[in-house]
C-alpha cells in the first residue's frame, strides 16, 4: 500500500466517517493463533478474552468476577476447589456448555499433543505435568464433572486457582469444531466460542473482526469489535490521529510532554507488571559456559539513557526481573544497581577481556528483535553502547512476529534476542517459572537445578512470608547467572478516543470489549 494513500484509507473506514459502526483497536502483530489453548502472546490473548469466557472473569479494573460459573467454593485445606455453573451457558451456535464439556477441555489442553505453552502455570494442579508429558493419561487429571454443572479441581498444593482460570488455557475450546476442522476450527464460519462476542472474520495482517455474540447472558453494548495489526507503533499513531482507531495498543517513543500537549487525556499510562530484558541463547556459542561476557554486555548498557531518552514513557530502569508492585513481593537490588555507571562501565571492560575478547578480537553477536518501531530503537541504543564500551560489532536482525517467536523458541539461530515478560497473574512465580529447564517459555535454555529447587521449596512453604523469601532466592540465583540482560519495567500506555468509556487501568493491562461502550452525545 502506497503512503501517500494511507490517510484517506483511513479516512474512509473511521468511526462516524462512513465506515461501519463499530470499536477499532490497535493490537500489535498478527496473532500467532486463535486456539485458546496454544496461545503464547498478548496479540491472541486480547481477542480471545473477547471471544471466550472461562469459569473466572475480570472486571474492567481486573478484580475477579464469576464467569461460566456464578460461584465457588474451597476445602479447608486450599486443595479442593468446587465451581458451579450458571444455568444458561451456551455456546455460540446455540449447543448447551455444560461441566462435562469444560472437564474434556481441560483434557485437551494438557494432552502432550496440544503442547499447551502455559499448561505450566497450572502445575498445582493434580498429575498436570504427568498428562502434559504424556506419562499419565488425560483422564488422570485432576479436574472432575460429578454432575452437568459442577466442576471440581483437585490440586497437590494451595494456589490462587479462580485467578489462573482467568487464562486463555483455561477457556472452553468447542472439541466437535477440533475434531472435524483440525487446526482450521479457528477460522471465521468455523470456530464456536462461549465469551461475548463470536468471530466475523480475518483478514490476515490486516484485522479480525468480532459481533456481539446474541447468547451471551449480557450483551455487549458494542455490537463490533475490529483488532487492527498494528506492528509499527508509528503507523498506529498516525491511524488513530486520522481517525481510525478508538484505542491504540501502545504509544511510540516519544518525549512525554510533547504527547501530553498533544493528546491531553486521551494518553492513558498506568503502570504495568512486566518486565523487558534481552535473553542470551546459553545453549549456543557465544554465550554458553560464558558469565562473565554476558556480564560485560549487561554492565555496558546504560538504563538510564534508555529509559529517559529512548522509551521515554515512564519506565523504569530495570536490574531485576520481576516488576516492582507484584503482590508479596520485594524488588532486588543486584550489586550492579548499587554502582555508578561508570563503575559498571569499567567493570564490564574487565570481564569482556576476562572472557577473551580486545579490541584485535572483537565479540561479533547479533541481536534480534521482532518488528516494531520501538525494538528498533531500543536495539540500535543498545548496539551503540556494546560498540562504544566494548567495541563489540553488532548485527542487528528484525523479523516478523511469528518468524521470530520461533526463532527465539528453537534456540538454534539465535544469539542475543528480544525477551521480556507481561505477568498472566499477579505473582512473582508467573515471572521466574519460565526460567525451568522444561518450560516452554524457557528461550534461553537456562537449566539450573539450584533455582528450580528454590521454585519447588517455594510451592510447599508453609508461609507466604517465607514462599516469598524463596522466590527471591530463585530471582537472585537467575540474575547472577546473567542469563538474561534486564533492561526496564513496562509501563502500559494507550491513546484512547474520548468517546469510549469504560477504558480502566488496571495492573495487567486487560480491556475486554465488553466493558467498553461509546459516550452517548450530549
Amino acid at each position: 500500500m502506497k503512503v501517500g494513500v494511507l490517510p484517506m484509507l483511513l479516512l474512509c473506514c473511521a468511526p462516524g466517517l462512513g465506515g461501519a459502526q463499530g470499536l477499532d483497536r490497535g493490537n500489535g502483530p498478527e496473532p500467532s493463533t486463535l486456539d485458546a489453548h496454544r496461545c503464547p502472546e498478548v496479540a491472541c490473548a486480547n481477542v480471545l478474552r473477547d471471544l471466550y469466557e472461562g469459569l473466572v472473569a475480570e472486571d474492567a479494573r481486573g478484580r475477579l468476577i464469576p464467569g461460566m460459573a456464578e460461584r465457588w467454593t474451597v476445602s479447608d485445606d486450599g486443595r479442593t476447589w468446587t465451581f458451579h455453573l450458571r444455568a444458561d451457558l451456551a455456546w455460540s451456535n446455540g449447543e448447551v456448555l455444560d461441566a462435562p464439556q469444560v472437564v474434556a477441555s481441560f483434557r485437551r489442553a494438557f494432552a502432550p499433543v496440544t503442547t499447551a505453552p502455559f499448561a505450566g502455570h497450572f502445575d498445582a494442579l493434580r498429575n498436570a505435568a504427568a498428562v502434559q508429558r504424556g506419562e499419565l493419561p488425560e483422564d488422570r487429571l485432576g479436574v472432575a464433572a460429578p454432575d452437568a454443572r459442577t466442576v471440581v479441581f483437585t490440586l497437590t498444593r494451595s494456589a490462587d486457582l479462580p485467578r489462573l482460570l482467568t487464562l486463555p488455557t483455561a477457556y472452553p475450546v468447542y472439541l466437535p469444531g477440533v475434531r472435524e476442522h483440525g487446526a482450521q476450527h479457528t477460522r471465521p464460519g468455523k470456530l464456536v466460542s462461549n465469551g461475548a462476542y463470536r468471530l466475523q472474520a480475518w483478514q490476515p495482517q490486516a484485522m479480525i473482526t468480532l459481533e456481539r455474540n446474541a447468547r451471551f447472558r449480557t450483551p455487549a453494548p458494542i455490537a463490533t469489535v475490529r483488532f487492527h495489526v498494528t506492528e509499527d507503533a508509528s503507523s498506529e499513531l498516525r491511524r488513530f490521529e486520522a481517525g481510525g482507531l478508538h484505542i491504540t495498543e501502545t504509544v511510540p517513543p516519544q518525549p512525554l510532554a510533547s504527547l501530553r500537549a498533544r493528546f491531553g487525556s486521551q494518553l492513558r499510562i498506568s503502570p504495568y507488571l512486566g518486565s523487558f530484558w534481552l535473553g542470551f541463547n546459553l545453549t549456543q556459542p557465544p554465550f554458553k559456559d560464558a558469565p562473565a561476557l554476558r556480564e560485560a554486555l549487561s554492565l555496558a548498557v546504560d538504563r538510564d539513557i534508555l529509559t529517559r531518552h529512548v522509551t521515554g514513557l515512564g519506565e523504569l530502569p530495570a536490574f531485576g526481573l520481576v516488576p516492582p508492585g507484584t503482590a508479596d513481593h520485594a524488588p532486588l537490588a543486584p550489586p550492579a544497581s548499587r554502582l555508578t555507571q561508570a563503575q559498571r562501565e569499567a567493570r564490564a571492560r574487565a570481564l569482556y577481556a576476562q572472557a577473551g575478547y580486545s579490541a584485535a578480537r572483537p565479540l561479533e553477536v547479533e541481536l534480534r528483535y521482532n518488528t516494531s518501531t520501538p525494538h528498533r530503537r531500543l536495539s540500535l541504543a543498545v548496539a551503540a553502547m556494546w560498540r562504544e564500551v566494548l567495541g563489540a560489532k553488532v548485527r542487528l536482525r528484525n523479523e516478523e512476529w511469528k518468524v521470530f517467536v520461533g526463532s527465539r523458541r528453537q534456540r538454534v539461530i539465535t544469539q542475543v534476542f528480544r525477551g521480556g515478560w507481561i505477568a498472566d497473574v499477579d505473582d512473582a512465580r508467573n515471572f521466574l517459572d519460565n526460567f525451568r529447564g522444561d518450560s516452554a517459555s524457557n528461550w534461553t535454555g537456562y537449566d539450573d537445578a539450584g533455582f528450580e529447587t528454590l521454585l519447588d521449596q517455594a510451592d510447599q512453604a508453609p508461609t507466604l512470608d517465607q514462599r516469598s523469601r524463596l522466590l527471591a532466592q530463585a530471582e537472585a540465583r537467575l540474575l547472577a547467572d546473567h542469563a538474561i540482560l534486564p533492561l526496564y519495567y513496562y509501563t502500559s500506555k494507550h491513546l484512547v478516543r474520548p468517546e469510549v468509556i469504560g477504558f480502566e487501568a488496571n495492573a495487567l493491562d486487560r480491556h475486554p470489549s465488553r466493558f467498553l461502550s461509546f459516550r452517548h452525545p450530549q
